[in-house]
Parts: structure tokens; C-alpha cells; sequence
């Protein structure tokens, strides 16, 4: 027998396997691709010598998440944080822009500056509170009170018809537009508001890192740890059944509800299994990755320098394109999330060429190549655009659930980001991590806090696991040199 089986190399299945082999546990993870990391993979897509990220790019969360704090991550990974965390374009050449200073941000969006100060600055004063709020069960009491109270005061702002009313120009609400539509989630909305204000804040309070190398730098410290500590990562190995696994006093699992329903082969009970099955997902992405003779020629000074671009125009326009999609259709302007790593990590492309990773939000179980209309929304935002495509790469919605099960038709959030998905992830519980089967966890972004490649999922699954099963504290994480 050994001590734990995890199923699943995700950043949330590395991030258990790594906690509970810390704890002097014996660990096998098992995953059924060829190398692990699930969506922290880079890989010559198109050419030799440009590294695209196949999933993950720009990582909030790296300087954050109290697990990857624990885990003294920014020593083992080098990253570059970008003076410009992330900019919103808009027609006529100019641009919203977060930098990693409130301060320049504010005296930079015009009569709206000082609204977005004093909306922004007690989350980035409290920004280590509020990461700890969001990225647990929301169904606790709060460690910061005081910070649960503004970060939810601003949420309701923000995720309501309210949330214009602060503002008189359309440069700070774009910006914060397109923090919010990484929800992937109609605006307004609670859970829109509430990742666009985390992610604003974590802008200001420490920047938007990119790994360079790629985020598969990120598993490969993983991984690294786990091996150092005498754990042992199989690939090739698709489990279908619990019975596939060796005995192990603790599963845990990295697999979205229906896998979990898979590998139970017929063993929850009724009641959880209706949970399982009823559990609902969220829309989709469609992914375009391009390489480029030259940097993208933004119209707007200051986007070069950001690492992630939201191309969308207003916040009505926005709106108006999450709208579309939550209504099941395709956007002829979509709003189009992107990152320019070789603009910060120049071994991540050859010398004068330039990689780019995009994607758009589209209905789910989508076939529909949408490059066209992405890269129609570049060349609106930076002419000139069309002429620098060397090449491209379309992996569309149907593409992102064939490249990883978890992605349930094509939705990379682990299930569907409303106030009902947030609360039962995937069942209503204080300890959603924990299955009615005895050492049994569940431990992908399908339990809190949800998507983003922030390990606690796992870290969450791991610390009950440790506690219910060996009687143990979460170990130290920390990285010793040598």
C-alpha cells in the first residue's frame, strides 16, 4: 500500500502531491498525457525556437496564492513582472493602462483618477487579505473581517447596474471591464466583479507575473519538489476506475465531475452522484496562438510594455460581446484576452520574431474557428497587425476539451463562475474538497476557489487529507537550496 494516490498532473493535482510529500508521505501521481503540468505546458507549437504557452500564460497568482507564497515559488521560477500589469485599448489611440503603481495608474486616467484610487487602494492595501478571502470556501468566516467588508462592498458596486456610477469618462471602466471578463461571466455580474477586482488589485499590489521559460517552468518546480521528496510521477496512465489505483490511504483527485463520476465506477452515493451530474459548466475559449515578424505596432502608447492586453474597446462593448456569448452566440467583436511574452522573455522566440497568445471567449462545445474576427479586433487596435502574421494556430472550444478532460466542452474554469457555481463547487459544503468516500478528495477547479493556476484546490484537498487520514499539520513548503 502506499500513502497517496493522485490522479492528475494540473497545477492543483502538483500542488497536493507536492504538499502531502512534504509531509514524509509516499506519492504517486498518475497522469494520462505524456508529461505533466495539464495547463502549465509550453511547447514548439509552429516553428522550432517560439514557445508557446498551450494554456496558462500570465500567472496573478504566482506572487499570491498563500499556497505558492509557502511555496517560495519566485525562488525556484524566474519571472519577469511587467511595469505594466495589464492595458485595456480603445479606438482613436488610446488606452487604459494598470500599472503596477495605483498611483501612476490613477493620474493617468483623467477625471475618473482619483474614483479609481479610492475604489482600488483598501483591496491593494489589503491585498494579501483579500487573496486569502477569495481563494477559500466562501462559506467561512473571513480571517479579515474588515477586508471581507470591502472587498464585497465594491463586488456589489461592481457587479451591479451601479458600477458606472462612480465614473464620468470610459477609460477607468474599461479598464476595469477587462479584469472582470476573465470570469467569463455577463457583465455586470457578482462573480465578474469580483475576479476583476481581485485581479486589479493583485496588479497594484505586486504585478501580473510572466514565467520565463514558459509556464511550464511552473511544473517543472512542481514536479522537481515532489521528485526531491521522494515522490513518483507516472505518465501514459489513464486511470478510468478507482480500482485502477494501488492502495493508498488518501486519493486525491484532479478530474472535473465527470471523471469524478467515472472513477467512482457506481460507488457514491445517490445523493452526491445527482450533485455530480447536475453540476453545471460555463462557456468556452477559443485559443489563437500567432508568431509575429515584429512586436504587435499597438496605436496606443504604453501597450507594448503591458504583458496582458484586453482587446475589447469600452466597457459597453465588452458587455455587449460577454452578453452575446452567454446568450449562445459568437461575437463579431469579441472581446480578445492577450498576452506578448517574448516582449519580456526574449529566449521565448528567435531574435526580431514575436510569439502572441490570444483568445476569445465563445458558447460551449464550439467548432467555430473565430482567427478571423481576433485577429480583425488586433488589427482595429494596432494597425498593421495583419502584415506581421508568419504563421498561426486555432485550437478551438471541441480543441481545448480534446487537449484535457477537465476542460468539459472547452470551459478551462472548471464549471460555470455564477453566484450558485461558486457556492456549490461542485456541492454545497464546508469541506467541498472531501467525497462520501473514506480518503476520497476531490482537488481540481471544480472545488474552491475555482480557476487560475493558484495550486489552492489542491492545497485545500491535501490539508484535510493530511489532517483526516494521518493526523497531520500542513507541512513547511519552502524552498532550501541544495
Amino acid at each position: 500500500m502506499t500513502d497517496v494516490a493522485v490522479v492528475g498532473s494540473g497545477p492543483n493535482g502538483l500542488a497536493a502531491a507536492a504538499t502531502m510529500a512534504r509531509a514524509g508521505l509516499e506519492v504517486r501521481v498518475f497522469e494520462s498525457a505524456a508529461a505533466p503540468g495539464g495547463g502549465l505546458r509550453t511547447a514548439e507549437l509552429m516553428e522550432p525556437g517560439h514557445f508557446h504557452d498551450l494554456c496558462s500564460a500570465v500567472h496573478p497568482m504566482a506572487l499570491a496564492s498563500p499556497f505558492f507564497r509557502r511555496f517560495e515559488l519566485s525562488r525556484r521560477v524566474p519571472f519577469a513582472v511587467p511595469d505594466v500589469s495589464f492595458g485595456s485599448a480603445l479606438d482613436g489611440g488610446r488606452a487604459a493602462l494598470a500599472y503596477r503603481s495605483l498611483d501612476r495608474t490613477a493620474a493617468e486616467l483623467g477625471r475618473d483618477g482619483s474614483a479609481y484610487r479610492r475604489l482600488m487602494a483598501p483591496l491593494v492595501s489589503r491585498a494579501e487579505d483579500v487573496a486569502e478571502l477569495t481563494l477559500n470556501q466562501l462559506l467561512r468566516v473571513p480571517r479579515d473581517p474588515a477586508a471581507a467588508a470591502v472587498f464585497v462592498l465594491r463586488t456589489l458596486e461592481q457587479g451591479s447596474r451601479l458600477w458606472n456610477a462612480r465614473f464620468r469618462e470610459d477609460l477607468a471602466p474599461a479598464l476595469l471591464s477587462g479584469a472582470a471578463a476573465h470570469a467569463v461571466a455577463p457583465l455586470p455580474s457578482l462573480t465578474a466583479a469580483g475576479a476583476g477586482l481581485l485581479l486589479g488589485a493583485l496588479a497594484h499590489a505586486g504585478g501580473w507575473p510572466v514565467p520565463r521559460g514558459g509556464s511550464a517552468a511552473i511544473a517543472r518546480a512542481l514536479t522537481a519538489d515532489i521528485e526531491a521528496h521522494g515522490g513518483v510521477i507516472e505518465t501514459g496512465r489513464r486511470i478510468g476506475s478507482l480500482a485502477e489505483l494501488p492502495p493508498a490511504r488518501a486519493t486525491l483527485l484532479d478530474v472535473a465531475p465527470p471523471g469524478l463520476l467515472e472513477l467512482g465506477d457506481g460507488s457514491f452515493p445517490a445523493g452526491y452522484r445527482r450533485a455530480l451530474e447536475s453540476f453545471r459548466f460555463g462557456n468556452a475559449a477559443c485559443k489563437v496562438d500567432f508568431i509575429l515578424s515584429g512586436p504587435v505596432p499597438w496605436a496606443a502608447d504604453g501597450l507594448a510594455d503591458a504583458g496582458t492586453v484586453h482587446v475589447g474597446g469600452t466597457r459597453a462593448e465588452t458587455a455587449e460581446a460577454e452578453g452575446q456569448v452567454a446568450g449562445g452566440r459568437h461575437p463579431e467583436r469579441p472581446y480578445v484576452l492577450v498576452s506578448q511574452p517574448s516582449r519580456f522573455d526574449a529566449g521565448r522566440a528567435p531574435s526580431g520574431r514575436h510569439i502572441l497568445w490570444t483568445y476569445c471567449h465563445v458558447p460551449a462545445g464550439s467548432t467555430v474557428d473565430m482567427s478571423a474576427a481576433v485577429t480583425a479586433q488586433l488589427e482595429r487596435f494596432a494597425p498593421g497587425f495583419r502584415d506581421l502574421v508568419v504563421e498561426f494556430r486555432v485550437t478551438t472550444a471541441t480543441g481545448l476539451a480534446a487537449y484535457d478532460e477537465n476542460y468539459v466542452g472547452g470551459d478551462f474554469s472548471g464549471g460555470r463562475l455564477d453566484l450558485r457555481g461558486m457556492l456549490r463547487r461542485p456541492v454545497l459544503s464546508r469541506v467541498p474538497w472531501r467525497t462520501p468516500l473514506p480518503g476520497v478528495y476531490l482537488c481540481s477547479s471544480s472545488t474552491p476557489p475555482g480557476p487560475g493556476v493558484s495550486g489552492m484546490p489542491g492545497f485545500h484537498a491535501a490539508k484535510y487529507a493530511l489532517r483526516d487520514m494521518f493526523g497531520m499539520g500542513v507541512p513547511d513548503l519552502g524552498y532550501h537550496a541544495g
